[in-house]
């Protein structure tokens, strides 16, 4: 990590990544982002970058959010509006355990006032998750988003043809987002009235999104600009527009558009959560010992039979593994950025964009044989099964879950329920203790005895189980780590 003891030299432009995409240079545009991005995710930004914000009281950070300070240039009146911080100087800050690009311990908490109320009761908490397999989620997502909308599509033009109401579920990698009606007009052109009644776990323009607790963010780059600036300050121009500076700090133009690239590029170049089963076979940790791999594998076994993988779905394929950014799919790129620019005019094109194989680019966890420096394995990359689909081991299936009153918050941050959820990807769920939303179980079977709602058959045949039994279960999770090998 970088303490900046002067201003950050890191910045990227992004017509210069532009221009290496567009002169074939693919490899070199993503070393050249996936770098850029390295830096500016591990340096510690001082005054002059435009770290913090001006909170009040001349204050650049806050661990609390201040809507009691509403002068003109305070918290309550930044632009765009903040729900919480600045509270650190580095993302790696946060994102650090058990090593950097993984989660957060309780002191690492993100404080919300998303109704802006200044009223303590009102303020929710979010545990800082690990960073691990990120590009592999945005990308299951825009392919489960494209087979739903796909299916709308399809529901709509039956209607138009039969002229009769059409019921179509929503299944998409073998998950159930429920159904959905398509309702012709009686008259005239045919148009299509849509029930979305039906529609479960997503919301209802069927667009699936795999960031935040609550499956609120689509896409890495807005969870990029949006935690930079809530979180350490710096803004982006596309976020706030160019030569605007929104926190009142007396610094502009924070981060350049290609800045962001640079970070949803390394962010999502993480490498995949691994399993202490597959470290030992690699002897990259002291050997488990017999007693240790039975216990794990039963307690997947109790896992699965408990019900758990119900929502906690061990694999997702993917059959295109190359991560875009800018995506192809319109659902996951901006139409206008917020600033109101035009992305092409910005650079951002998805016809040229920085893109790489999540099967075979992922820089990290590479192994060698110390005598030959030949290649053993690439542990970072994404697995293929026979089909040559990417295996995306995340325990979980990108869908939001009503957990049930005990786990319910204050407020309905973003409309969904107080008491909904996005699953909670369980792979790397080893490594990432404390556990749930706000950190309050501070141990596997804690966590699990503590789900409701939705989750309460399987919570209940979980803790129905002997206390051997649920050891295993624990054992089979505490399994699943995240690993960074020298």
């Amino acid at each position: 990590m970088t303490y900046g003891q002067s201003g950050f030299l890191g910045h990227i432009d992004q017509a210069d990544l532009l221009q290496l995409v567009a002169g074939g240079r693919l490899g070199q545009a993503y070393t050249t982002a996936f770098d850029a991005g390295d830096e500016s995710f591990h340096f510690f930004f001082v005054e002059s970058d435009g770290v913090g914000a001006a909170i009040g009281q001349g204050r650049r950070f806050t661990r609390i959010p201040r809507a009691d300070l509403n002068g003109p240039t305070e918290w309550l009146n930044h632009v765009p509006a903040r729900p919480t911080g600045p509270n650190e100087q580095a993302c790696t800050a946060c994102h650090a355990l058990p090593m950097d690009d993984g989660g957060g311990g309780i002191a690492h908490n993100v404080t919300r006032d998303p109704l802006r109320l200044g009223d303590p009761t009102q303020y929710i908490e979010r545990q800082t998750t690990h960073l691990f397999g990120s590009g592999a989620l945005q990308r299951v997502a825009e392919e489960l988003t494209a087979t739903l909308h796909a299916l709308r599509d399809a529901a709509e033009a039956e209607a138009c043809a039969s002229g009769l109401p059409v019921t179509k579920a929503l299944v998409a990698k073998g998950i159930s987002y429920g159904s959905l009606v398509a309702t012709p007009s009686t008259s005239g052109p045919c148009t299509v009235v849509l029930d979305t009644s039906g529609v479960i776990g997503v919301s209802a323009d069927l667009v699936v999104r795999p960031f935040g607790w609550k499956g609120d963010t689509p896409t890495m780059r807005q969870f990029c600009r949006n935690a930079s600036n809530n979180e350490i300050g710096m803004q982006g121009v596309e976020l706030v527009g160019q030569g605007v500076d929104g926190d009142f700090d007396g610094v502009s133009d924070e981060l350049g558009v290609g800045d962001v690239t640079g970070m949803v590029i390394y962010v999502t170049g993480q490498p995949r959560p691994l399993s202490n089963l597959e470290l030992d076979r690699w002897s990259l940790i002291d050997p488990l010992t017999p007693e240790d791999k039975r216990a794990i594998r039963s307690g997947r076994q109790l896992f699965e039979a408990s019900g758990c993988a119900v929502c906690h779905v061990p694999s997702l394929t993917l059959d295109d593994p190359i991560f875009r950014e800018p995506s192809l799919n319109p659902a996951f790129r901006d139409a206008v950025l917020p600033a109101g620019q035009d992305p092409l005019v910005e650079g951002l094109d998805p016809n040229f964009a920085v893109r790489y194989d999540l099967t075979r680019d992922l820089p990290d966890n590479v192994i060698v044989d110390p005598n030959t420096g030949q290649v053993i394995v690439r542990l970072g990359n994404f697995k293929k099964n026979a089909s040559g689909q990417a295996l995306v081991e995340l325990f979980g299936d990108l869908k939001r879950h009503d957990m049930g009153a005990g786990l319910a918050e204050q407020i309905d941050e973003i409309g969904t329920g107080a008491s909904v959820f996005m699953t909670e990807n369980l792979w790397g769920v080893g490594s990432t203790a404390p556990y749930l939303h706000d950190g309050r179980a501070t141990t596997l079977e804690q966590a699990i005895l503590l789900h409701g709602g939705e989750a309460q058959a399987a919570r209940d045949a979980f803790a129905a189980l002997p206390t051997p039994a649920r050891a295993d279960v624990t054992a089979f999770l505490a399994n699943l780590v995240l690993a960074k090998i020298e």
